[in-house]
């Protein structure tokens, strides 16, 4: 009925397992049992379950991709009309790079002549340049069990796939290239960056119909398969409920070559008990049930400030690393903080 408190870990053996506190996360599993290479390459080759997964996914039905359709539809007019603009403001170039050369006008800057050039011909000819636009966009999007919830208009993961459409859909009309890394507590699904609306079409309908394996959050492992195969720098958009308290290290790491920015989905239910009497709380990652007296007012503050301590330990790790993050519920609108979002940065830069 109500969500479990999504910031503890318990035991399987014990409904009353001990709370783990920020930094304490759960025991991991080593390289060899993720499906990683234990020399800290790229992923082990995929076993025949990941390959029958890879050919379903490329076969889903022209009923869904018709639902692909009319989100894209449903979305078009927030992408031209607001986000496309601001997108293109804030998430700049890697630079100037050089166009063409042309003759000397007057008014042009004296600094901009090229005396190679000039020398060569006898008259002064200037560099022309022009910005170089093109940037890579990946999409990592937490897929664990708990983003099945929302006591909203939307579940968590509806939520995060409609924000990411909307990410996905400027960066191709500024001509960028988008990936998508699709993770629980396992990579799940690498899609390359790519350009073009076909490319995004793909990225969005893995994002409404892939079906993953595992339930557990590990952001961890996304992160750290993300800096082995992104070999030039990227805006990586972070988009999970952090369910996960052991991120710090691999995120400070990965965010000193790429641009990123986390995208935090929560539920309401997920930061405030309601009055509601004996209510049973299930786990969604681990399936553990546990009976809980939620009109006991002591209960409920207990749950809040947990909720509190959390959420500003989290806030503080992106703060620490320079990082501008997005936090988005299910019952609100995500336009104002999209839009904060970008004026923030806009401000900053």
């Amino acid at each position: 009925m109500a969500p479990w408190n999504p910031f503890r870990k318990h035991s399987a053996q014990s409904a009353g397992g001990a709370a783990v506190e920020p930094g304490a996360g759960p025991t991991r599993r080593s390289r060899a049992q993720r499906g990683l290479s234990p020399l800290g390459g790229d992923l082990a080759p995929r076993s025949r379950r990941d390959q029958q997964r890879r050919v379903e996914s490329e076969t889903i039905p022209s009923e869904m991709l018709k639902k692909v359709q009319a989100l894209e539809i449903q979305l078009k007019s927030l992408v031209n009309d607001i986000f496309s603009g601001e997108y293109h403001s804030v998430f700049k170039g890697r630079g100037m790079e050089f166009a063409e050369v042309r003759e000397y006008s007057p008014g042009d800057d004296i600094r901009s002549i090229d005396w190679n050039v000039t020398a060569r011909l006898g008259f002064p000819y200037v560099k022309k340049f022009t910005e170089e636009r093109e940037l890579t966009v990946v999409l990592a999007v937490d897929l664990s069990a708990s983003g099945a919830f929302g006591s909203g208009s939307q579940f968590k993961r509806e939520l995060a796939t409609e924000v990411c459409s909307i990410l996905a859909f400027s960066a191709v009309r500024n001509n960028d290239k988008v990936g998508c890394l699709l993770f629980s507590d396992e990579v799940e699904l690498f899609i390359p960056p790519q350009k073009g609306r076909k490319h995004v079409l793909r990225v969005i309908r893995e994002l409404l119909y892939f079906k993953p394996q595992g339930k557990g959050t590990n952001l961890g492992n996304a992160i750290q398969f993300l800096s082995r195969v992104l070999k030039r720098k990227a805006v990586v958009f972070l988009v999970s409920d952090f369910m996960d308290a052991e991120f710090e290290t691999p995120i400070s790491v990965v965010s000193r070559r790429h641009d990123v920015v986390p995208i935090v989905v929560t539920d309401a239910l997920e930061e405030e008990l309601p009055d509601a009497g004996l209510v049973e709380l299930e786990d969604a990652e681990t399936g553990e049930v546990r009976l809980v007296d939620s009109s006991n007012a002591d209960v409920r503050a207990k749950f809040r400030r947990r909720a509190q301590r959390v959420r500003r330990w989290r806030e503080k790790i992106f703060k620490k690393h320079a990082m501008d993050f997005i936090t988005l519920r299910t019952d609100t609108p995500y336009v104002v903080p999209l839009m904060t979002f970008f004026k923030r940065r806009a401000a900053r830069y």
